[in-house]
């Protein structure tokens, strides 16, 4: 990535007010319109899919290490998705047809 001078690019008005934030370092500003992590893609569907899964089974007696196994994770991980589908596993979260 190279770096352009604010200097060059923006209007001095603009300029004096960047620098009352951020005098003297080093800013990054996304490109407009850039999609979020697992946008355009399935990824975010196919790891939901598998957390899923790995909830299932837990409750149906898998051990934990037996799902890091399986899925290739740590047991950190495996506890860590089990932790985040428990505290978001509300009555009012859950529709009557899910399997969780």
């Amino acid at each position: 990535m190279s770096y352009l001078r604010a200097e060059d690019v923006l209007p001095m008005e603009l300029l004096a007010l960047v620098q009352e934030y951020v005098s003297g370092e080093s800013i990054y500003i996304p490109s407009r319109g850039k999609k979020n992590w697992g946008d355009g893609t399935d990824t975010r569907v196919v790891l939901e899919r598998r957390n899923q899964d790995i909830i299932r089974k837990y409750r149906n007696g898998t051990s934990i290490k037996d799902l890091s196994r399986e899925y290739f994770l740590t047991e950190k991980s495996i506890q860590r998705i089990i932790r985040k589908h428990k505290s978001s596993d509300t009555p009012e979260s859950r529709g009557s047809d899910e399997i969780l």
